[in-house]
């Protein structure tokens, strides 16, 4: 009887193709948490049954209390995420994340509700860290930023899905009108269930471990190759010697966050850790959760239209968000990761000073009741096109971001920071927006206007370009170039892999066409035995030293 294959028999492509769906469908629930309160938050029996209606600090508490749950489960996978792999730590967090859901549809009070959400959000937080480190790490340099981006326009579809579902339950009474939406989640929870297990962990999370021959197979079967080829073992022992000299440079957790890398500093990873949280920080300083969260009840306080109209408007613009979003996903390699940050940048500046402006006079009694309709209306244009800039260039890359520019014993350190960075901030935003818009009205706006703007020289001088790079070129350039603004290096903007990163590749797959792989495993064996044996002495000589004194 033939044995069964291991990914019923998938190699190559295909079996790329499976682990972007499973954390594709991942980002689609997290899209579709992300909008489907903003219709649930403005539902009149919602509102009446947790008595909250009038009161928006109770609002924006009930919502952005769910950023807090994601916040301290994305931190979480810093010590769980190392300790599990990529693919349990994702099981865990869809199992957390269920819990979260069953208690949030069948919420009758506040209190409940808010348990529910810190619940759900604590698993998607280790979801939502986890997902685009396991699709980096197993996927090509060339595919890396395009699977990525295709991860972010299914969370992307997840907020569109969601408009959409409550725009049309918004016609339905009672509680049906808001439990149902929240249930629709557990479509994408069976789906993770059902995919996540049988496909492969991250071969360079099982190289870390010192699972070498299960990396092997799988970097083999991920490449469509046999796992003697020539250029499997120049990845293997590419990613071996990543591993090697991270170990040997390492810096104790105790001695980064006190700031002192000592003579291991070589490797960057305060500053690494900085540039993949700053990412995060950015997107959410964007003023995208303004508008992800609240856009119904941006449109209803500042704009002045009425539910249902704000509703259509909010599911329309997400549309129009799934669409230009695509725009990223074959560009993310060609423009790179800093230009599309930098154009989309300028472009989001300008839609938040146009959307202040108009808001401006639409709240300027002065000029009349029509005049104040027309400037709103005029508002209501560059909120959709501000979603275009941030889906093209901001939506995707701060995810991509930190799992390429940390270290592989960093990268989900990285990615726990860069995505608790992301929620906590998300947090502060849902928590101020209802306040901020009732409080101090269109000067609201110009917060996010300013933001906009300096995003532009801060991705400029410090950001170096991640696309087309291997991971392993990401380690080469951090070892060798320790200047903090990269603008003068045109290495660190090409967005084309550097021609010394390529020649030393060819040149390592060269070298390795001549090696035997059990020639190879013979000496590591041996050498594996001279080290035990050198310890052994040592332990000796310590002995007999101990003993004399």
């Amino acid at each position: 009887m033939k044995a069964r294959q291991p990914y019923f028999g998938l190699k190559g492509a295909w079996l790329t193709f499976w682990v972007t769906v499973a954390c594709a469908t991942d980002m689609t629930l997290f899209g579709y948490d992300q909008g489907v309160f903003g219709g649930v938050i403005v539902t009149p029996d919602f509102l009446d049954l947790l008595n909250i209606n009038g009161n928006p600090k109770m609002q924006s508490t009930v919502t952005a209390i769910y950023d807090v749950g994601c916040f301290f489960g994305a931190i979480s996978t810093i010590w769980i995420g190392e300790r599990l792999g990529r693919k349990n730590t994702i099981l865990v967090g869809t199992t957390i994340m269920s819990i979260g859901a069953i208690l949030q549809i069948a919420a009758f009070g506040v209190p409940q509700m808010i348990v529910g959400r810190i619940i759900a959000g604590i698993g998607n937080g280790i979801n939502t860290s986890t997902a685009p480190v396991w699709q980096g790490e197993t996927s090509k340099a060339s595919w890396r930023g395009k699977l990525i981006v295709i991860e972010m326009i299914m969370n992307i579809f997840g907020f569109m899905l969601s408009n959409w579902v409550t725009f049309g339950l918004s016609y339905a009474t009672g509680s049906i009108a808001w439990r149902l939406p929240l249930a629709i989640q557990f479509i994408f929870i069976f789906i993770l269930y059902a995919t996540v297990p049988w496909l492969p962990e991250s071969p360079r999370w099982l190289i870390a471990k010192g699972r070498i021959e299960e990396a092997d197979v799988i970097l083999a079967d991920l490449e469509a190759l046999d796992v003697d080829d020539p250029y499997i073992i120049t990845q293997s022992k590419d990613i071996q010697w990543a591993v090697n000299f991270e170990r040997e440079n390492t810096v104790p957790w105790s001695k980064l966050l006190r700031g002192k890398t000592g003579p291991n500093g070589g490797t960057c990873t305060i500053r690494r850790l900085i540039l993949g949280m700053g990412a995060q920080a950015m997107q959410q300083f964007s003023g995208i959760n303004v508008t992800s969260y609240y856009l119904p009840l941006v449109l209803i306080s500042s704009v002045g239209l009425d539910e249902k109209l704000a509703r259509l408007l909010a599911a329309c613009n997400s549309v129009s968000y799934l669409l230009f979003s695509t725009i990223g996903i074959p560009n993310v390699e060609r423009w790179g990761r800093r230009k599309m940050m930098i154009y989309a940048a300028a472009g989001q500046f300008f839609c938040y000073l146009i959307i202040t402006i108009c808001i401006r006079y639409n709240e300027d009694p002065s000029i009349g009741r029509t005049a104040n309709t027309q400037w709103a209306k005029a508002s209501i244009a560059f909120f959709f096109l501000y979603y275009v800039f941030f889906g093209i260039g901001w939506q995707g890359v701060p995810w991509l971001y930190p799992t390429e520019i940390n270290s592989l014993s960093m990268r989900t350190k990285g990615a726990s920071l860069g995505t608790a960075t992301n929620w906590i901030i998300n947090f502060m935003v849902v928590e101020i927006t209802p306040v901020g818009i009732a409080s101090i009205g269109w000067r609201f706006y110009i917060i996010w206007t300013v933001f906009n703007f300096s995003f532009i020289p801060i991705v400029y001088f410090f950001y170096p370009e991640t696309a087309d790079r291997s991971l392993e070129d990401l380690d080469r350039f951090f070892r060798e170039n320790q200047d903090i603004l990269v603008f003068k290096d045109p290495d660190a903007k090409s967005s084309k892999r550097p021609q010394r990163y390529i020649d030393h590749e060819r040149e390592e797959v060269r070298r390795n066409s001549s090696i035997v792989p059990s020639d190879v495993q013979a000496v590591l064996n041996r050498r594996s035995v001279a080290e035990r044996a050198n310890a052994e002495m040592k332990d000796e000589e310590k002995g007999y030293t101990q003993h004399a004194e």
